[in-house]
């Protein structure tokens, strides 16, 4: 029987690789765009593709096509919260509506989402259950000069996913994935990516620049990385989050090395604050 995937963001970049991807290998797909209408794949036909429209920031849009998914296909199987984007600049170079904006879409947005996904997985099809995998970054494991808001939005999803999994019961079947990439050759470096004004007290640090010099150089290419998704949306046990790019996996295993260096470096201070004669239950 053919899974049924919706992707959000799925007019550039990972989004549309996604999509192709699962269509390619014989599934179904609802893609989602602000504008539907400018969404083109391959082998599509009326029986297994569906394009609607789905803007984060518009929670009305969000049930409308959930509620057109069902409509069609009876379920959804796999949740992909894939719409985002990149601001770049330092944190003093940001307006409030962007700092707003990147929040509202990156994190509030996919809040909204795998609200919804939930409450479909486990109430309005039958069998129960599905995968809900959330895009985020090594960013979300990381902080990186010139995206701190960025960075922000990700760290939130991945504890808010991290939390969320242990709250949903097993027999209900919902299942969550953190997709962590590195630097894939996508539009997000470049046409997708928002720019802060400079502000002079930064001028060591120019994020124009910076990722002018980094747009498609990148180690990663984003047709492997959606077929790597894909694999992992129909792992029977998928993993709770995973990197992908060897420039991403470089950077959490260094990350996790600093973290023990550090924590054991406390580690007494850290220990010696419980109260006198404290025991562990």
């Amino acid at each position: 029987m053919p899974r049924v995937f919706l992707i959000t963001g799925t007019s550039t970049g990972f989004g549309n690789f996604y999509a192709q991807e699962v269509l390619d290998q014989g599934d179904y797909v609802v893609a989602t765009a602000r504008d539907p209408t400018s969404l083109s794949f391959k082998n599509t036909t009326a029986d297994n593709f569906l394009a609607v429209r789905l803007d984060v920031t518009d929670k009305k849009s969000i049930s409308e096509a959930f509620d057109a998914t069902l409509a069609k296909f009876s379920r959804v199987d796999v949740v992909v919260n894939n719409a985002g984007y990149g601001l770049a600049g330092c944190f003093e170079e940001y307006t409030d509506a962007q700092i707003r904006q990147q929040m509202e879409i990156n994190f509030f947005g996919l809040l909204d989402v795998t609200r919804t996904a939930i409450e479909v997985m486990r109430d309005r099809q039958t069998p129960q259950g599905g995968l809900v995998q959330n895009v985020t970054s090594i960013g979300g494991q990381r902080g990186v000069p010139l995206f701190s808001l960025y960075c922000a939005s990700k760290w939130a999803v991945e504890g808010f996913t991290e939390a969320l999994s242990h709250e949903v019961k097993p027999e209900w079947g919902i299942k969550f994935t953190l997709i962590e990439p590195g630097g894939f050759r996508t539009d997000w470096a470049g046409r997708s990516m928002e720019f802060a004004e400079r502000h002079p007290a930064y001028d060591h640090l120019n994020a124009s620049v910076a990722m002018g010099k980094r747009h498609g150089n990148q180690a990663g290419d984003p047709v492997k990385g959606a077929k790597a998704m894909y694999k992992l949306a129909v792992m029977k046990q998928p993993p709770l989050r995973v990197v992908l790019g060897s420039d991403a996996y470089a950077g959490v295993m260094n990350k996790i090395d600093q973290y023990e260096q550090n924590y054991k470096r406390f580690e007494r201070l850290s220990n010696e604050t419980d109260v006198d004669g404290y025991q562990a239950p």
